[in-house]
């Protein structure tokens, strides 16, 4: 059986469409349906129940040591109320997880994929025992909510209601204050292209919050909507975002997946030896954003074409609500990574013209 978070009954109080994902029954889309969600995502504001995802607690003195071995990107540098993006990587350089990992005052929070959590705990607490260090790692998931609340309105309507320096914090930052005896840790970040928030709460208390954060989030009116995973998925692939099970997996590498940027090749870590020969090698295929001829949508595994030999592969695809153009991500061979390529996509019943396009496919100006 599905686990429910702690907003079950609000998302279906307001209509919401339930699927099973990630073993969590969670809203595809409300009764808007999801492109009138992304709209006003990139319009206004919308908030998302992003509690399946993990969060997983970590204490003690040589946290910081452990997460440099575990992780790919340097973190021991990082400072309080600061989070970055990095990814647990297997011996042969393959992504175990793409992960937030915050430092606090007393602890670090990772943020992990709901479909990983239980396999990252396990590493983690397997790659405790091995290096022999004096630390405790805890799973917090089920014992906390966590919201996405994303778009342009979203830091002056969420500034006003709740307390402290909200308002003035810096992208990648956090801070921890509290609310009708509610504590609330709230980042400034998010996975929809959008600025905005992304907050954990006790779980008993996620009730009370939405009421407190939310407001009138059902009102057809309402400065800040509610927004299921479908519109979720159509933001971060219009912004260029991977996503697990899709862009990475345990058989793709961070450099062929353009994040170079989270990989520090200097210090070491698990599956660095395999990612610095493909570093100095070149990656065989890169991953790329493919603009299709007409409305027709690529779907994974769907074979990218180049006249008629076969030379890569879709890993997502949607109509993309903003730019009003069927949009995809794909692994290409890297000598025809170069945007404005010319290509096709497999459609199955027909051959579609692609154009190879720098990522993201749509990017806010920030403030």
């Amino acid at each position: 059986m599905a686990k429910r978070t702690p907003f079950y009954d609000f998302h279906v109080s307001l209509g919401a469409k339930m699927v099973e994902f990630a073993g969590w029954d969670m809203p595809i889309a409300y009764k808007r349906g999801i492109i009138e969600e992304h709209k006003q995502c990139r319009a206004s504001g919308s908030i998302f129940d992003v509690s399946h995802m993990g969060r997983i607690h970590l204490t003690g003195r040589p946290v910081a040591e452990f997460l440099d071995r575990a992780l790919t990107r340097k973190v021991a540098d990082q400072a309080v109320g600061q989070s970055r993006y990095s990814l647990l990587c297997n011996e042969a350089g393959g992504v175990r997880d793409d992960v937030i990992i915050s430092r606090d005052s007393k602890n670090w929070i990772l943020i992990c994929n709901a479909s990983n959590r239980e396999k990252v705990f396990a590493h983690l607490t397997a790659l405790r025992r091995k290096l022999d260090l004096d630390l405790d790692i805890a799973d917090q998931t089920e014992g906390t909510a966590m919201i996405a609340i994303q778009g342009p309105k979203v830091l002056e309507r969420i500034g006003s209601v709740m307390p402290g320096d909200v308002k003035t914090l810096k992208r990648h930052c956090f801070v921890t204050t509290s609310m009708m005896f509610i504590k609330f840790t709230v980042f400034r970040s998010g996975y929809t292209g959008e600025d905005g928030l992304e907050i954990i709460l006790p779980a008993k208390m996620a009730g009370m919050a939405m009421k407190l954060i939310g407001g009138r989030v059902g009102d057809a009116d309402a400065t800040i909507q509610v927004a299921g995973l479908g519109a979720r998925d159509t933001l971060r692939l219009e912004a260029g975002l991977p996503l697990y099970g899709h862009e990475l997996t345990e058989n793709i590498d961070p450099i062929s997946a353009g994040l170079s940027w989270a990989v520090d090749l200097t210090k070491e870590f698990i599956g660095v030896e395999a990612l610095r020969k493909i570093a100095a090698d070149g990656p065989k295929r890169k991953l790329v954003g493919l603009v299709l001829d007409g409305k027709r949508i690529a779907r994974q595994g769907y074979a990218v074409l180049n006249g008629d030999a076969p030379v890569g592969e879709i890993t997502s695809g949607t109509y993309g609500p903003t730019v009003d153009k069927s949009i995809a991500m794909a692994y290409v061979d890297a000598a025809l990574a170069a945007p404005g390529t010319k290509l096709a996509v497999d459609l199955k019943s027909e051959r579609t013209p692609a154009t190879v396009t720098k990522l993201p496919f749509y990017r806010r100006v920030m403030a």
